[in-house]
């Protein structure tokens, strides 16, 4: 992302996910949902200040959102400044969660389906979303199960959060829906 205003609010979206995220990782929500609406705000912010460089930035702030118990509003957020999404597997994740948030499962599983056309994280999240979407339990728990081997395999995600975020913000959607698994990871709370 070039240098300017918005990517200085994206790096603070950043700081303040990870503090976040981290606080939920040591099992203390109540320190985890301060940050994590700072972040959405953030997130808000960076895509408002430069439009649409990162769908990124709105996966982000959904993700930060749901994961501080909260994002009706960031899903029509999403929704109406994603006009197009393109080929982009960001756009459709922003999509996905959006709907997933907003109860349009057929929504969800249709941008789901945008998302493959990714990195082989976007597949397996594109994998837990359809199986939310349809309601297979078996099928999600068996997608975040991947998510989440993934997560403790790279050495890279044991001190940041970019796959505990996706398995997280998923348990927290597949609960609503009665399909929570509880994810069994050493990382994980």
């Amino acid at each position: 992302m070039p240098e300017g205003a918005h990517k200085d609010l994206l790096t603070e979206a950043l700081r303040e996910e990870a503090a976040g995220q981290q606080a939920l990782l040591d099992g203390d929500a109540d320190a985890a949902s301060e940050p994590l609406r700072r972040a959405v705000q953030r997130y808000r912010e960076s895509w408002e200040a430069a439009p649409p460089a990162s769908f990124g930035r709105l996966v982000g702030m959904l993700k930060a959102a749901v994961l501080a118990g909260g994002a009706v509003e960031e899903a029509r957020y999403a929704r109406a400044a994603i006009s197009d999404p393109g080929a982009s597997p960001a756009a459709h994740y922003a999509l996905a969660i959006a709907a997933l948030v907003l109860a349009e499962d057929d929504a969800a599983a249709r941008a789901a389906e945008g998302m493959r056309t990714g990195s082989p994280a976007f597949v397996r999240a594109a994998d837990a979303i359809a199986a939310i979407a349809t309601g297979d339990g078996a099928a999600y728990a068996k997608a975040v199960r991947a998510i989440v081997d993934d997560f403790e395999g790279r050495d890279e995600h044991l001190t940041g959060v970019a796959i505990a975020d996706t398995a997280l913000m998923l348990e927290r959607l597949a609960e609503a829906r009665g399909l929570a698994c509880a994810p069994r990871s050493q990382l994980l709370p």
